[in-house]
């Protein structure tokens, strides 16, 4: 069997090829190691925010309800065993060289030069793997889009659309119409769809649900909410009532985020499976999702967020100006070259004191250069060891340092937090 390191350089070089869109590659893959998507149960989550968040608090009520629960999520932060867990443990580095070698092997045999991405190779890797560990339940989140994307392949007992902005419009369209039609290709027939999308885009979700004759469930429609106080509140279902929920993720927009998850949890009670009050509270008071408005350090507080685009940065900026209105705050800012990078500062540099932009270690990311001439008297440095480097030396035990702009250089700054810092 080869080595871990052997097995994640395969993985790299199938990204080299970059995004290849349709659902060919993925089903042929699938085929060749007789369809395990099919003999799973499963909850598949599109959208262009919230989907970790939503997924997650689904996987933590359903472990506290006693099953056991697939996750498959992307990007990782630090590893990639973050992608793929059961009851909210990565895969082992063995079960990942095992599996990679046991599909490698089924599609080389076949003898063809088809080619496939990363994200079909690894899609059908947790779809194995949950198959193997014979999971009660898996929850799929969309990589991109919906209609096209890898995870399209399954049935899932419920579909769920988070929210519609502008992101990724290269792939998914320029309009909130085009980026919701493209969402909406989840949609299945006669399946149940849950969503938050606001009424600027709606009218697309419930066009599509229509003619699949698809039930969809609405937020503010179907199901509410109301914030009782930060972090906790009511929850008002289709059916059933719950107050005085604390849920462990900060921000206003995870509250939005557990109602979702919520009216899952009602439609999944539906189709048979035991979800105990008890087991909602708990697993929502104990949820953690690396790397979103997570605090990992005090005495200077250091916050890392992953919002990369204008609505996560919106959401953003909202929480850190109603919590730390007389705290000076110094921004690490790295972004990836296809993002909106100048509306994306200009929510965010009014509300900081300093800006250090940088460049976390991809191909795709921005040369932080060509962010200086947007900032007077910011600092520029060549990666996010130097930017931590300076922040931590620029900050006072009392001041933030807020780290945004990319998964990737959140992802980048934890493990430099975790080992050198």
């Amino acid at each position: 069997m080869k080595g871990y390191s052997e097995s994640m350089e395969y993985l790299s070089g199938l990204e080299r090829s970059g995004i290849l869109f349709g659902l060919d590659n993925i089903k042929w893959i699938l085929e060749s190691i007789d369809n395990p998507q099919n003999k799973l149960k499963c909850v598949h989550v599109a959208g262009t925010n919230g989907k970790g968040s939503v997924s997650t608090m689904l996987s933590f009520i359903m472990k506290e309800s006693g099953y056991r629960v697939g996750k498959y999520t992307s990007p990782h932060l630090v590893r990639f065993n973050e992608r793929i867990v059961i009851d909210e443990k990565e895969i082992d580095d063995s079960d990942i060289v095992e599996i990679i070698d046991f599909i490698r092997e089924k599609i080389e045999r076949r003898g063809t030069k088809r080619k496939f991405s990363y994200f079909d190779f690894t899609t059908a890797m947790a779809f194995e793997y949950f198959y193997r560990k014979k999971v009660d339940i898996a929850i799929i989140e969309v990589g991109l889009g919906g209609r096209l994307d890898s995870t399209n392949v399954i049935l899932p007992l419920v579909s769920i659309i988070t929210n519609v902005e502008l992101d990724h419009t290269d792939y998914l369209g320029n309009s909130l119409e085009e980026v919701a039609r493209e969402k909406s290709g989840i949609i299945k027939e006669r399946i149940p769809v849950v969503t938050g999308v606001d009424k600027r885009s709606i009218s697309v979700i419930e066009e599509v649900a229509g003619q699949r004759s698809s039930p969809l469930l609405i937020l503010g429609r179907d199901f509410f909410y109301k914030k009782q106080d930060e972090q906790v509140m009511t929850y008002g279902g289709h059916k059933k009532t719950l107050e005085d929920l604390y849920i462990n993720l900060m921000g206003d927009h995870q509250l939005n985020n557990a109602s979702i998850a919520l009216c899952v949890i009602e439609l999944l009670a539906e189709n048979g499976y035991n979800i105990p009050d008890r087991a909602i509270y708990n697993g929502l008071a104990n949820v953690k999702w690396p790397g979103r408005l997570e605090v990992v350090r005090r005495e200077p507080t250091i916050i890392l967020d992953g919002a990369h685009n204008l609505h996560a940065i919106g959401v953003l900026s909202q929480f850190i100006e109603a919590r730390y209105v007389n705290t000076r705050k110094i921004l690490i800012f790295g972004v990836l070259a296809d993002k909106d990078y100048k509306g994306m500062l200009k929510r965010l540099i009014p509300i900081v004191d300093t800006v250090i932009f940088t460049k976390p270690d991809t191909q795709r990311a921005l040369s932080p250069y060509k962010m200086a001439n947007l900032v007077d008297n910011c600092i520029v440095t060549e990666d996010v060891k130097s930017a931590l480097n300076k922040a931590m030396t620029l900050a006072g035990k009392d001041e933030l340092i807020l780290i945004t702009g990319s998964l990737y250089t959140v992802g980048e700054a934890k493990k430099l937090l975790d080992e050198v810092f």
